[in-house]
């Protein structure tokens, strides 16, 4: 296997900054702000909500420039661009837990969580066969070009705010908080964990990953009905994503979000 140096290069940055960062003259409660702030822009309204159930899933429609704004949040996880994020995780759900998974829990925890990202895998060259949807979108093209280079305006705004300490705590140490928790959805709810619905993989609900991943730990559910907005569908599941959403419905910005009980008589 080829290894991805670049990857491998920025990753080791990310985490040796997030260290800097929890030095303690870099600690103040308005750190802590802007990481938390942070995380759930990009974590929850970028990743969940917009590269995950919007344009992966397509499980509910919303304006093109709130959408437009979702991707942006997520390119801002600089977890990918949309199109590439999305291309791989149709090719998870399509070949979920077999060779052909870009991140498959069989080849190993730590392959599922991180490994398979530092290496070639022929699901990034097999992108645009699984993304023409998102492909006729200018916008979408541009950010999977530059998303990298997004956090370095962010880190301009960061700087005029708080200076270095709001830097390290905005960027690398929420980068290397929202990597993680995003990977355990691919390796945690993979390997520990309930299934109440039959899916043919490994996928488990988890409700420590829903508890930190904004309701994306309810894994088995989403394998079962990959299409619904709503993932925490059994009792006592809460899905803090699928709440926003119920929000932005409520506003008239959210249309098209198809209730669970019709894919479960389905």
């Amino acid at each position: 296997m080829k290894l991805e140096w670049p990857t491998i290069l920025f990753m080791v940055a990310v985490h040796i900054l997030a260290v800097v960062a929890l030095q303690p003259q870099y600690w103040s409660w308005g750190s802590l702000l802007v990481l938390l702030i942070m995380y759930w822009v990009t974590a929850c309204l970028g990743v969940t909500l917009g590269y995950h159930r919007l344009l992966s899933h397509r499980a509910f429609k919303v304006p093109k420039w709130l959408e437009r704004f979702f991707a942006t949040c997520g390119a801002l996880s600089a977890e990918y661009g949309p199109i590439a994020w999305s291309g791989i995780h149709r090719q998870h759900h399509k070949f979920s837990d077999t060779d052909l998974d870009p991140h498959d829990m069989n080849k190993g925890f730590w392959w599922s969580h991180m490994g398979w990202m530092m290496v070639e895998v022929p699901a990034e060259k097999n992108v645009r066969e699984y993304t023409a949807d998102l492909r006729k979108d200018p916008y979408y093209l541009w950010l999977d070009e530059w998303f990298v280079w997004l956090q370095l305006p962010l880190g301009l705004l960061l700087y005029a705010l708080g200076g270095w300490a709001f830097v390290l705590w905005g960027i690398p140490l929420r980068l290397m908080l929202v990597y993680h928790i995003t990977w355990l959805v691919n390796s945690a709810t993979h390997t520990w964990g309930t299934q109440p619905f039959d899916t043919n993989d490994n996928s488990r609900n988890n409700k420590w990953v829903a508890a930190l991943a904004w309701g994306e730990g309810w894994h088995n559910n989403h394998h079962k009905f990959p299409s619904s907005a709503k993932q925490g569908i059994l009792p006592g599941q809460v899905d803090l994503t699928w709440y926003h959403i119920v929000l932005l419905k409520r506003l008239g910005l959210a249309t098209s979000v198809t209730p669970i009980e019709h894919f479960i008589k389905s």
